[in-house]
Parts: structure tokens; C-alpha cells; sequence
């Protein structure tokens, strides 16, 4: 190669100069970043409201069948006769309702601006194709999603299935429930063990959501794509519809539930028994009793709670991405 051939250092130097973004640039990109991950942090926020309303029954009766001894309820339509009948129909079916309504506005913000952020990793360390994240792509940002959202979630599914539990009970003439609220439940706990009692299942808990919101977010949008308007290339031509948008959101919850129900069912065991105990422990134990089958009582409720829960979730979240768009563009 003759000496005419090779570059300059100045040259070399203007040419990664032009190559690398601006200041400029790179601030836009840095704004752009993270009003997304403000915004999925608030729709999100908004559609684990609306999942709790619509899904908290199921989900009291799925935790009664997980967590009761064995002839206590015959299925799930006897977990909600008897507790209609104890409590009545607001208390009956809402049982612990306040600490997830509590929770599920930072645990549903936190889990879709962890979305939303692992998008962004995943996009900045792999290639993204010209549709868009593989599937692969699209669960390893969904798992990433359970990350942050299991420090939230573990304390406050041990105050929900602690209260939802207690509401089984039988109480004495004159016999006053062990715990009066959710934060109660926080007090009782942090004094007979500390912190660690507190976010006792948070392994479990870690173990369940990051596979599981992996198979939903994956689901929602293999989905979505799937039932997207499309032009005669096969490009997508427009915004799903409402009832689209529940499918889709209805075949997430169902996705995420098949594949973890029995790591559920371990962790509300561990979460409500009461002393000090160990993950084999409650294995061991459920395997004793059951066998394979004991790790899937409730399995019908919880994924009959799936399909509302869910659908109503996406089309909370969608709804709130939309609104916002319409307000700040």
C-alpha cells in the first residue's frame, strides 16, 4: 500500500467524529429514552389497577384452594359460597384487597417501565431486525421486567395471601381476627422477624415472575402482531381494536400461568406458614401430601382470572398510552 493510500490521523479523526452522534443527539435519545419509560411506567400503573378489580375474586379463590388442608373446600365454587355466606359479597370475594390495590400501582409501573427499559438494553447490545425484537429478544426484556418489580411484589403478596388466608378461618364467639389490615400484617411481621420475615418469599417469588412475565409480554405481542391489520405486504396498517387488544392481553395471562402455576403454589404456602421454614421444606412437604397434583389446586380460578385480569390490564395500559399521547403527543 503506498503512503498515498493511507489516512491521515486527522482524517481518521473526522471520520469517527462524523460516525459517532452529536451532543445534541445523544440528549435527544437520552429524553426520548426515558419520557417512554415514564409513560409505561404510568400506563402501567393505571391497567394493575384495572387487573385488580376485575381479577382479585379469582385470585382470593385460586390462594383458599392453594393454602387450605385438604376437605376444607370441595373447588372453586364452594371457596366462593362459603365465603359469600361468612362475609358476604363485598367482603367475601375482597378479602386483602387493599394491599394489592396498595401495591399494584407501583408493582404493574415498575413492571412495564422494566419493560420498557429492557427493550431499550436489548436493542442497544443485540441487532434488531427491520420487524422489529425477536420473540427471543422480547422475553429476555420481560424477564428483565421482574427484576425490580420483585422487591415490590414479594412484601406485598405476603401481606395479600397472609389477609386472604386469615379470612378462611373460623373464628370463636368473641374471637378477633390475628391481624386488623395490611399494615398490621407489615408490624406483626417486621416484630416476630424483622426485614427478612417481611420479604419472606422473595426467591419464590423472583423464580416465578421472571419466567413468567418472559412467556407474557412475549405472548402479548406475538399476539398482537398476529391479529394486526395488515396491507397486502403484510405490513401492519393500523391500531389494534379494543377487542383485539383484550385477546391478546387474555392470551398473555394465560401464557404466563400454565408454565409457573406450581412455583405459585409453593410460594403462597411459604409466604402464609407460620414459624421459620425453607423452600425444600414446603417442596417437600406438598409432594408428601399430593403428590404432582399437589402444586396445582386452584389451577381452574387462576386461570379463569387470567383471561379478565389480563385483557382488562392491556386495555388499561393501552388506553393510558393513548391518552397520554393524545395529551402530550
Amino acid at each position: 500500500m503506498s503512503s498515498a493510500e493511507i489516512p491521515s490521523p486527522k482524517a481518521v479523526a473526522q471520520k469517527i467524529e462524523a460516525a459517532l452522534p452529536s451532543p445534541q443527539e445523544v440528549k435527544k435519545d437520552a429524553a426520548s429514552g426515558l419520557a417512554s419509560q415514564l409513560r409505561s411506567f404510568a400506563a402501567g400503573g393505571f391497567g394493575g389497577v384495572c387487573a385488580v378489580i376485575v381479577g382479585h375474586p379469582f385470585d382470593l379463590v385460586k390462594v383458599r384452594l392453594q393454602t387450605a388442608e385438604r376437605g376444607v373446600y370441595s373447588g372453586a365454587i364452594d371457596v366462593v359460597r362459603k365465603s359469600i355466606a361468612r362475609d358476604g359479597m363485598r367482603r367475601g370475594l375482597y378479602a386483602g384487597v387493599s394491599a394489592p390495590l396498595v401495591g399494584v400501582t407501583p408493582m404493574f409501573a415498575v413492571s412495564f417501565w422494566g419493560y420498557e427499559l429492557g427493550k431499550q438494553i436489548v436493542s442497544k447490545v443485540s441487532t434488531v431486525g427491520p420487524d422489529g425484537l425477536t420473540t427471543a429478544q422480547i422475553s429476555a426484556a420481560g424477564f428483565f421486567s421482574a427484576i425490580p418489580m420483585t422487591a415490590i411484589t414479594a412484601p406485598f403478596e405476603r401481606v395479600k395471601v397472609i389477609l386472604q388466608v386469615q379470612g378462611q378461618k373460623q373464628l370463636a364467639p368473641g374471637e378477633k381476627p390475628k391481624y386488623s389490615g395490611g399494615l398490621d400484617v407489615v408490624r406483626q411481621l417486621y416484630r416476630e422477624g424483622g426485614v427478612r420475615s417481611v420479604f419472606r418469599g422473595t426467591v419464590a417469588t423472583l423464580a416465578r415472575d421472571g419466567p413468567g412475565s418472559a412467556c407474557y409480554f412475549a405472548a402479548y405481542e406475538i399476539i398482537k402482531r398476529k391479529l394486526s391489520p395488515k396491507d397486502e405486504n403484510g405490513k401492519p396498517t393500523g391500531q389494534l381494536s379494543v377487542s383485539a387488544i383484550m385477546a391478546a392481553g387474555a392470551g398473555a395471562g394465560v401464557a404466563m400461568w400454565i408454565p409457573i402455576f406450581p412455583i405459585d403454589t409453593i410460594k403462597s404456602r411459604l409466604q402464609t406458614a407460620e414459624g421459620n421454614v425453607t423452600l425444600g421444606g414446603v417442596v417437600r412437604e406438598l409432594y408428601g401430601k399430593g403428590g404432582v397434583k399437589a402444586f396445582f389446586p386452584g389451577f381452574g380460578p387462576a386461570l379463569a382470572r387470567a383471561v379478565p385480569a389480563n385483557a382488562a390490564t392491556f386495555l388499561g395500559v393501552e388506553l393510558a398510552h393513548k391518552a397520554m399521547t393524545q395529551v402530550f403527543g
